[in-house]
């Protein structure tokens, strides 16, 4: 396993929509194993492939938060199959947008469809952050950020932030 660098805004890799997998081979798994281990050191609760480079449809979720029982999920082609009319307004951040928090308003539940890393298919019913994480990590593999669901001035004030901190960094 080994931590692989994330991406940042305004790497225009995270504006492709990801290739679906088509074989769960140990290229797959390894790539599974290292998405957790990042996303455990970032830290976080969800990484999409897209953001350690790889534009493939896998990601990796852990909902869990402090002292709780770890409860890693990973998945393979995941697919939302319903989305509740309710929806909930929350404070999201992304390990590809950092220090940068906003409040996002999404469907409360949904229900997700997706392979494991041994090709089972499984499908789960979440709510509140298992919900949001999903939904948040769905959007990556779709070239979609968070950003995108907030209004088109707060977006640009983002983007531009991070194009001139990216452009700064090239110019040393």
């Amino acid at each position: 396993m080994a931590i692989r660098p994330i991406i940042v805004l305004p790497d225009k890799l995270l504006r492709v929509v990801s290739e679906p997998v088509a074989r769960i081979d140990d290229g797959i798994r390894t790539l599974v194993a290292d998405m957790f281990e990042t996303m455990y050191d970032a830290p976080g609760v969800g990484l999409a492939a897209v953001q350690v480079g790889v534009p493939k449809r896998v990601v990796t979720i852990d909902a869990t938060r402090g002292e709780e029982e770890k409860k890693p999920i990973a998945m393979i082609n995941p697919e939302i199959v319903w989305k509740s009319e309710e929806t909930a307004a929350q404070e999201e951040g992304c390990l590809s947008i950092p220090e940068y928090l906003d409040q996002v308003i999404r469907p409360d539940r949904v229900k997700v469809r997706f392979l494991d890393v041994d090709g089972k298919e499984h499908e789960i019913d979440a709510d509140g952050l298992l919900a949001r994480v999903v939904q948040h990590e769905v959007d990556h593999i779709n070239g979609v950020l968070f950003i995108d669901h907030l209004s088109k001035l707060k977006r640009d004030r983002v983007v531009k932030k991070f194009t001139k901190a990216a452009k700064r960094i090239a110019a040393e």
